[in-house]
């Protein structure tokens, strides 16, 4: 259980970011708690790892993606509980993690292709932003640059972890001509570019077609409301929490005051909230790996393409 702790912390202290990272990571944890596992009855191993599963999802509460590849490996291991034998439960955990790891590959590729689309095959000068760092956002736009597209990425340093940086790093190295603003400078960068496609990735998607991000992405969103440009997300069905379609609402995480000022004055509150909602109405389409449509369908995508995790 201690080593469990420190690989929770890993999540809980940011070392490991990005909702796939994070997702992929934490069943990775359950997989090798459950080699360390020493039970005799299958009951005492359910137990346990159930404990794991809360623990780890404690983490980071706003990561469905996490979430989904926990329940979908303990929704398995329930449905063959009669006929495992204790000593080989590390094993097919193993084999539904690396399952679940291959779909959010596979949904990462397919959003890439889907995505890129979006950015058209022509000499004219296109300019796509970006807030905070979203490998699926960043692969939409890498294998846009591979088809040949040419466009000009206007992205966000978002504070206080400066994520920002990474996407504007990894697009730099494709060889993507990218433009870096601070937050505060989102409405005027946009207008100031003639911003033609805004382009964000989700932490988590609810029942009702509400996404959660990284804090800045409502702003960001009313800032294409009012200048009339086509806002999209990009994020895999994965990300959706069924559980809010039975009226869980989802929590925004407030992160270390630290993060923004290490040492203030006495007597200052700071608050540092993590994420932010970004309606409906706000999202001109949802890039998923079942294609475009309004994130307000997503139930309905996530039943027919994930039916086991329903």
């Amino acid at each position: 259980m201690k080593e469990l702790l420190e690989d929770a912390q890993k999540i809980t202290s940011l070392e490991i970011q990005g909702a796939s990272n994070v997702a992929i990571s934490a069943i990775d944890f359950l997989s090798n708690y459950a080699k360390r596992l020493k039970c005799k009855k299958i009951k005492n191993c359910f137990e346990k790892l159930y404990e794991a599963q809360v623990i780890l999802i404690e983490t980071r509460p706003t990561e469905p993606a996490m979430k989904n590849g926990l329940k979908y490996i303990m929704n398995k291991l329930e449905q063959e509980k009669e006929s495992i034998i204790p000593e080989y439960i590390s094993d097919i955990i193993e084999k539904y993690k690396n399952l679940y790891c291959d779909m959010l590959q596979d949904s990462k590729r397919r959003i890439a292709e889907i995505g890129s689309r979006r950015i058209p095959a022509s000499s004219q000068k296109f300019n796509v932003m970006t807030h905070c760092h979203s490998s699926l956002v960043t692969g939409i736009l890498l294998e846009a640059k591979k088809q040949g597209k040419s466009f000009k990425v206007i992205n966000t340093e978002t504070q206080p972890r400066l994520q920002g940086r990474k996407t504007a790093k990894k697009l730099l190295k494709a060889g993507i001509e990218i433009i870096h603003v601070i937050d505060s400078a989102m409405r005027w960068a946009v207008r100031h570019y003639q911003v033609d496609l805004i382009l964000i990735g989700a932490d988590s998607i609810t029942s009702e077609g509400t996404i959660i991000n990284k804090i800045g992405s409502r702003l960001l969103a009313l800032v294409a409301h009012e200048e009339h440009v086509p806002f999209y997300v990009a994020s895999p069905l994965l990300k959706y929490n069924p559980e809010t379609n039975l009226g869980l609402l989802e929590t925004i995480e407030m992160r270390d005051p630290q993060e923004i000022w290490e040492n203030p004055p006495e007597g200052i509150k700071i608050l540092n909230p993590a994420f932010e909602t970004v309606s409906r109405r706000y999202i001109d389409g949802l890039i998923t790996e079942a294609g475009i449509f309004a994130s307000s369908h997503v139930p309905n995508y996530f039943a027919k393409t994930y039916p086991e995790m329903v």
